[in-house]
């Protein structure tokens, strides 16, 4: 938690100005009692009007001191608590920017929603308050008891006594809360996971009737932070009671010690008021140390959460700059590549060689877990291979900075998506600066022209978070034109044409092909149709290429091709296939 003050740094004049603030503050409130047992004792037992006036009168003004540096120490502390949140927040969700997917998937995104959002609030909160009654409470309790000594000091035991009880309080609370703040954090992260994935997944929930299920689920979340919460909050609420107990009871102690010593010298009765005031501000300040060092477990748990997500080391380390001199000719060379997840048992893929030119499509294809989308996921370094070499135009990937990696590259995932603004927003997201003649182009190339040009306001039209007021099939149209709109050197399309009927999505490829005579096309995907006319296609299984060419020569030589292959057409078409594939090996027309 204290690691957090070094954001104070840019803030230190207000920093300054608010310690003045709460010292006058101080200052003011603790020269009262004082005043107060001058008039007690001199001004009114010689019954000195004009003395009494005067000694009001400075009262006074020592109390509007008090009570405007009290709004300036608020207003300061207040305003460096949210500067301070809002850098602490900008840190982190630089850092998770920075994490590779293996990284943000280690973390789970619900968990890394709520460091960013809940757990930087309750820092935020404890900062606020460590600003300023953190600030206030020891400089009130010490001059407190400076005063108390200074004007009774045989009754000062009274004060330890009071002290003493409350700090039993205080280590008995936190010895027992601290665990179950921890554990509300991991509830809460549970509780946002619960809800993201039925807000996102709510077509599918409905679709098979789960809604009883998912509700089960969530109640018995709901139900776990609930008692967790009532626990805390039991806990927390036994604090005023006894503090309240410890505040009568030494206010009760003043007047019976002071009593009797009133019996001896009755000037004394000044000085006992003073105390009892200075007693209670002593007592009042450990109950602002004692919410504190409440609260403080709590923050500490989030901030450990926080420092988890900023000390983390990527494991995808960017050059500043680009280290040698990439070729003018657009080119993906693997050499030997093997990919392994983190802690997986065994490798995704295995000894992955291939070139991809430019002017060319290569394609990928191959049954669910083959290792496409991992492949293709090398490329713009969203893993890094575990052995082997991924070459973009001539240059190691390691070798690029990031902002020349990724203005080479146009990226179009699986699942379309799209972000909350309009259609041009989302077309130009990777090249803000693209024209509206270039936007109009990418549109057309991808087949999103014809549905755009129906809606009423056409590309200032509105688009709802994550695309869901558009169709899957305009969706992924739409993906297909932001990169597009991009105009990069490499196209990535990872199995980007599966919500496409089988005329748009012929007519989209010859469209890309006119765009694309000097770029490299690499796709993934599970229709033959789509990637039948490709220059080279790639056969993937279990991890390895076991076969390598096009359409024809791999119905040839690839078993697993012809299977797949076999598995899309009719047997009619699948055996005219054959045919035409043999036709071509013996060299008969």
């Amino acid at each position: 938690m204290l690691s957090f003050f070094r954001y104070l740094k840019p803030y230190w004049a207000q920093a300054i100005l608010l310690v003045v603030a709460i010292g006058l503050q101080v200052w003011g409130t603790l020269a009262l009692p004082a005043l107060m047992a001058d008039i007690v004792n001199d001004s009114i037992a010689t019954k000195n009007t004009s003395q009494i006036w005067n000694i009001g009168l400075m009262m006074f003004g020592f109390t509007i001191m008090a009570a405007v540096c009290a709004c300036l120490s608020s207003f300061f502390s207040a305003r460096i608590g949210a500067a301070l949140s809002r850098d602490i927040r900008q840190d982190v969700y630089r850092k998770i920017l920075s994490l590779s997917i293996s990284e943000i998937d280690n973390f789970s995104t619900a968990s890394l929603i709520t460091r960013t959002t809940n757990d930087i609030a309750q820092v935020q909160q404890t900062l606020i308050m460590s600003l300023s009654m953190l600030l206030r409470a020891p400089i009130m309790a010490i001059g407190a008891i400076i005063g108390a000594i200074d004007t009774a000091p045989d009754m000062t035991w009274i004060i330890v006594l009071a002290v003493g009880v409350m700090l039993v309080c205080i280590i008995t609370v936190m010895a027992i809360v601290i665990p179950k703040f921890e554990l509300f954090q991991k509830l809460i992260d549970k509780i946002t996971l619960i809800t993201r994935e039925n807000l996102t997944g709510i077509r599918v929930v409905r679709a098979f009737n789960n809604q009883k299920l998912e509700y089960k689920k969530f109640k018995k979340a709901n139900d776990e932070i609930t008692d967790v919460n009532i626990f805390i909050n039991n806990l927390m609420s036994l604090e005023a009671p006894l503090m309240t107990l410890v505040f009568n009871g030494t206010s009760i102690l003043c007047v019976w010690i002071g009593i009797s010593l009133l019996e001896k010298d009755i000037s004394y009765l000044g000085d006992m008021m003073a105390f009892m005031q200075y007693a209670l501000q002593v007592i009042m300040a450990f109950l602002v140390l004692t919410i504190f060092f409440v609260m403080l477990p709590r923050a500490n748990v989030s901030a450990r959460r926080i420092h988890e997500v900023l000390d983390i080391k990527p494991t995808i380390h960017w050059r500043k700059k680009t280290e040698g001199t990439p070729s003018l000719t657009p080119s993906v060379e693997f050499k030997d590549v093997t990919f392994s997840y983190p802690s997986a048992e065994a490798p995704v893929l295995n000894n992955i060689s291939f070139a991809a030119k430019a002017g060319e499509t290569t394609a990928f294809i191959g049954s669910t877990g083959s290792g496409k989308t991992t492949l293709i996921n090398l490329v713009p370094r969203f893993h890094d291979a575990t052995s082997g070499e991924v070459i973009i135009d001539g240059l190691n990937v390691k070798k690029y900075s990031k902002d020349d990696l990724m203005q080479k590259i146009g990226y179009v995932p699986q699942r379309g998506l799209l972000f909350s603004g309009d259609i041009n927003s989302n077309i130009t997201f990777g090249n803000p600066s693209a024209n509206a003649s270039s936007v109009v182009k990418a549109a057309s190339v991808s087949q999103a022209k014809e549905f755009i040009e129906k809606l009423p306001e056409k590309y200032g039209s509105s688009i709802a978070q994550g695309g869901h007021n558009v169709s899957g099939g305009q969706k992924q149209r739409l993906s297909i034109a932001r990169a597009i709109a991009k105009e990069p050197k490499i196209y990535i399309f990872d199995d980007s044409f599966s919500a496409l009927d089988m005329k748009t999505d012929k007519k989209l490829r010859k469209e890309l092909k006119t765009i694309t005579e000097k770029s490299v096309v690499l796709v993934v995907a599970q229709r033959i149709s789509t990637i039948k006319d490709a220059e080279q296609i790639i056969v993937l299984d279990q991890g390895k290429i076991v076969g390598k060419g096009n359409h024809l020569e791999l119905l040839n030589k690839c078993k697993v091709y012809r299977e797949i292959n076999k598995s899309q057409l009719s047997e009619e078409e699948y055996t005219a296939e054959i045919n035409i594939a043999k036709k071509l090996k013996t060299g008969v027309k």
